[in-house]
């Protein structure tokens, strides 16, 4: 599969192609997941069952353009998050917690849009000092 999806991020297969070469294996990768929901092993029959919940959803990157099928950019987005929480030992309060999740949510935000992080969090604390809305999170 990741060979083929390769072909087609470099060009070199179509994505009508892949989509043909899919169908086969996500059957298979379907005929095994029904067959392990009566798994004895209770573990492996519930993660079975579950994953067969969400089973349409792990082929979108087959049908939609700009889907990867990895969640490596994802990964790649919370590396920063957690090595500083390992290396800080953490927060002391809930609303430590909060504040932390968003800040680096905000942060992380803004450097894909490529935006400031100082000038946002200035005009952040100037909306809220005037009690007018927050800048906005979103592209444009």
């Amino acid at each position: 599969m990741f060979h083929a999806w390769h072909r087609v991020r470099d060009g070199t297969m179509t994505r009508a192609d892949f989509k043909k070469l899919m169908t086969p294996l996500r059957q298979y990768v379907v005929l095994h997941l029904n067959a392990g929901r009566s798994c004895p092993t209770q573990s492996v029959a519930g993660r079975c069952r579950e994953i067969l919940t969400l089973e349409p959803a792990l082929w979108t990157f087959v049908d939609v353009e700009g889907v990867e099928p990895t969640n490596n950019a994802a990964e790649h987005g919370v590396r920063h998050p957690v090595i500083w929480r390992k290396t800080s030992f953490g927060t002391d309060s809930p609303c430590g917690s909060r504040f932390v999740e968003r800040i680096l949510t905000v942060v992380t935000t803004l450097r894909l849009q490529g935006r400031n992080v100082l000038d946002y969090v200035t005009d952040a604390c100037e909306a809220a000092i005037h009690r007018r809305p927050p800048p906005s999170l979103l592209p444009g």
